[in-house]
């Protein structure tokens, strides 16, 4: 075989992008968008682009970004992996700092870390601070929300191995790696990939009684874990009724039944408190972590687990029964620290919490005042959902009728951004819209928000204003993205 010219080694191929020209922004907006609809999730970014949605976005303040053209948009989005906005100067400086004067090892997998060990003791002590009952729980790091699930998951089956089922709940979300999505009912996501985990049974959202009858039928000792979000983000901000967490969590521990809490939405201050779940009267066994932990410049997820379930998997010689390469980097670790310094020192859950009362009020007030756009109105802390009624308001077959709660809540994606506010689609709420605004985000932002969303409702007293005032071809374009959507639509409220 003839030897390989040495230079198809070391040269770069053709139109090799160096990172000095990303950095120093020689890259135009459309060559970005060019480069991700030909490499990249192009239907995803199509449809984005058929919208005025794709960007890309620079940014001006961390909770202000700005487009090509100059415009300028409060950013209420980032799916709540955002709690300080973009590119928080706290966050930022302590990384160069990080970056100058660190010497500890930076993948430190078979050894111990002085990263890894303060983030396990602050969670740990946090957490207890509230729930007494986790004073000598453990913590697994990984690199993301759906992971920490897949994760409190094997804790959970390897303390109870002769059980079978794992209940969730309609509407929730705990990610799309397969252990995780076989607990998110949701079969636009979840049918191409079935079979799924085996084993996931689903009861109704904040219906006690209902959980109850499941597991009697399905028999106590046959259930490894039961899994709930306190309040839900992608069911739209589906808070449950007052006693439903507590009395979940008495009737699971007296028939031995682990409890995971889903706290990656509405962990560490989101929602006005430190942990939601034990907001409600909840104390879950394991609770899992990410989006905020990660500040939006890394990634960060953790599962916190009662002392004798971790060590039933990861116990004597199967302690590496479960690992993960990432998880547990000094540079994450690091930025995971100072997120909760930054939460702790700011006391960023009360501010949450107060910013979100007065969201909440003006919203609600909007609500009664333009029935006819805004259906309900949804928030603790400053995770805030507006639920729109359908555009088409006249009976219609299922699938077509989920197609337009989505179209309403696309729309007023859109007719937000225009009106100069980022927000965030709810995927198992299709015609709801959420606002997840950094959790220091100034008092004056945070009212000039408002000040959009109310001057959005003004300019749109009617859902089907939304329709209206959407130009032509933009419709035509996205009823032709749509027909190639899958068929299948998941049953959503309304």
């Amino acid at each position: 075989m003839p030897a390989l010219p040495s230079a198809l080694s070391s040269a770069p191929p053709s139109g090799f992008i160096r990172t000095q020209d990303v950095l120093h922004e020689q890259l135009s907006g459309q060559r970005v968008r060019d480069l991700e609809l030909q490499y990249g999730n192009e239907e995803l970014l199509y449809g984005l682009g058929v919208l005025g949605l794709s960007g890309p976005f620079s940014r001006v303040t961390p909770w202000e970004l700005e487009d090509e053209h100059g415009v300028r948009r409060i950013n209420a989005s980032g799916y709540a992996a955002t709690p300080f906005g973009e590119m928080p100067p706290a966050i930022t400086e302590f990384m160069h700092e990080f970056l100058t004067h660190n010497r500890a090892m930076g993948l430190p997998q078979q050894s111990s870390s002085p990263w890894r060990a303060a983030l396990e003791a602050n969670l740990v002590r946090l957490l207890a601070r509230e729930l007494p009952s986790h004073a000598n729980s453990q913590v697994f790091f990984c690199s993301s929300g759906t992971e920490a699930i897949e994760g409190a998951l094997k804790f959970a089956k390897a303390y109870r191995p002769k059980a079978k089922y794992a209940i969730s709940f309609g509407s929730a979300y705990h990610g799309k790696t397969l252990g995780s999505l076989s607990l998110t009912p949701n079969p636009e996501y979840q049918d191409i990939f079935r079979p799924l985990v085996p084993g996931a049974v689903t009861s109704p959202y904040g219906d006690l009684e209902a959980l109850k009858r499941l597991v009697r039928r399905l028999g106590p000792d046959t259930i490894y874990a039961v899994v709930v979000e306190p309040i839900q983000g992608e069911g739209g901000v589906n808070i449950p009724p007052a006693g439903f967490l507590s009395g979940l969590g008495e009737f699971c521990r007296r028939h031995g039944i682990p409890v995971i809490a889903d706290e990656i939405q509405t962990g560490l201050g989101r929602t006005g408190h430190w942990f939601e779940s034990a907001a409600q009267g909840l104390d879950p066994d394991i609770v899992t972590l990410a989006k905020p932990l990660g500040a939006g410049m890394t990634a960060v997820g953790a599962t916190i687990v009662r002392a004798p379930i971790y060590k039933k998997m990861l116990g004597g010689l199967s302690s590496k029964r479960h690992s993960n390469t990432f998880g547990g980097g000094a540079l994450a670790m690091a930025v995971g620290l100072k997120s909760l310094e930054y939460l702790i020192d700011h006391d960023l859950p009360t501010r949450s919490r107060e910013l979100g009362e007065i969201g909440l009020s003006r919203l609600k007030t909007l609500q009664r005042r333009f029935a006819h756009l805004l259906e309900d109105v949804r928030g603790q802390g400053l995770l805030l959902a507006l639920q729109f009624r359908p555009m088409v308001g006249m009976p219609l077959p299922a699938m077509l009728r989920e197609i337009v709660f989505e179209a309403t809540a696309i729309l007023a994606l859109r007719e937000l951004h225009l009106g100069g506010v980022m927000a965030n689609l709810s995927l198992s709420s299709k015609r709801t819209v959420r606002l997840t605004p950094a959790l220091d985000m100034p008092a004056d932002v945070f009212t000039t928000m408002l000040d959009r969303v109310e001057a959005f409702v003004q300019t749109h007293p009617n859902s089907r204003d939304l329709l209206l005032r959407t130009p032509p071809q933009v419709t035509a374009r996205l009823a032709a993205f749509a027909a190639t959507k899958p068929k299948k639509r998941t049953p959503s409220d309304g």
